[in-house]
């Protein structure tokens, strides 16, 4: 068995997306005798890998805590798009060009660009130069009734942008009002094979009333 982590580290100083424009912050206390450590954490919980519930763009959308493991979890495939340039928009032509195994209902779907594996820590450039998803290819890929989907790249154009409003963001709405999941900011999905499926699972903290989650995102190859 062969373990994949397709998760970005994160840690002092990563910064979220321009939306918010917060750097994470670990403020650490000590206490003895001896050596007893414990560590209180500011973050936005869309910095790194993450999964967007659909709360994050409804009011009363689903929160961590409502969500089982088996919906973020099971068969997935990669749509390897290669090493995508910057600011290179995902059509659907590129999903269809690129699908090696055939998407199938029930499907998670990994898109890879390989931004992250390159750009990851450059900011604030990992953000506003990003490839991104069109709202066709977006709708095209729910229209498969695939279970969630993932990005390795900073998949919502408008989220780059310091005056967005909540109607703007369009590819989220497309996603999470559909009833999928949403993963982002992924990584190393080059590990993956893309002529076959793979078990995929993406366990998240289980938070009330958090409308996203920091993930530990992985595969298990036979």
């Amino acid at each position: 068995m062969n373990i994949v982590d397709l998760t970005t580290p994160i840690g002092q100083g990563t910064l979220s997306p321009p939306s918010v424009n917060l750097q994470m912050s670990l403020n650490t206390k000590f206490r003895g005798p001896g050596f007893w450590r414990a560590s209180s954490v500011t973050m936005v919980l869309h910095t790194g890998s993450h999964v967007d519930f659909s709360l994050h763009v409804q009011e009363n959308g689903e929160s961590a805590i409502d969500v089982p493991l088996e919906k973020v979890s099971g068969d997935a495939l990669v749509i390897d798009l290669g090493e995508v340039e910057p600011s290179h928009p995902i059509t659907i032509e590129d999903i269809e060009k690129n699908d090696r195994v055939g998407i199938r209902e029930g499907d998670i779907v990994l898109v890879r660009t390989a931004w992250t594996d390159r750009m990851w820590g450059n900011f604030p450039d990992y953000y506003l130069t990003s490839p991104y998803c069109t709202p066709e290819a977006a709708r095209f890929l729910v229209s498969k009734n695939v279970k969630a989907i993932g990005f390795d790249c900073f998949s919502e154009y408008c989220a780059r942008l310091p005056d967005f409003t909540s109607e703007d963001f369009i590819i989220h709405k497309i996603i999470l009002e559909s009833g999928r999941y949403y993963f982002q900011q992924m990584m190393n999905l080059g590990a993956l094979p893309r002529d076959t499926r793979f078990t995929f699972f993406a366990p998240f903290i289980k938070m009330r009333e958090a409308e996203g989650s920091p993930a530990r995102f992985f595969a298990v190859l036979d």
